[in-house]
């Protein structure tokens, strides 16, 4: 299975995930910056900024670019609860 390096700027870690895990998923497990409120990319809690790598994350889905548009989000913010790292990618609280 593929690997990518995901980082967090706001608390300076590093990690090794497996392509196609989402960010919030290791965000909650080392207590980075990154909220979230339901988990489904419905309240838009888990608003990230992409700090580089804005290429190795997934397409937004149509769900969370109506999200994102509701917020006023801009082109280098995803929701963390969406996003699924393809890539090296960096990434801090928005």
């Amino acid at each position: 299975m593929a690997k990518a390096q995901l980082s967090f700027t706001d608390i300076n870690v590093t990690v090794t995930v497996p392509a196609g895990t989402r960010v919030i998923e290791i965000s909650d497990k080392l207590n980075s910056g990154i909220i979230y409120g339901c988990r489904e990319g419905d309240c838009g809690t888990c608003l990230m900024k992409v700090v580089e790598g804005m290429e190795n994350l997934t397409e937004p889905s149509a769900l969370e670019a109506r999200i994102l548009k509701e917020h006023f989000a801009g082109r280098d913010t995803r929701l963390a609860c969406q996003a699924q790292v393809l890539g090296d990618v960096a990434v801090r609280p928005a």
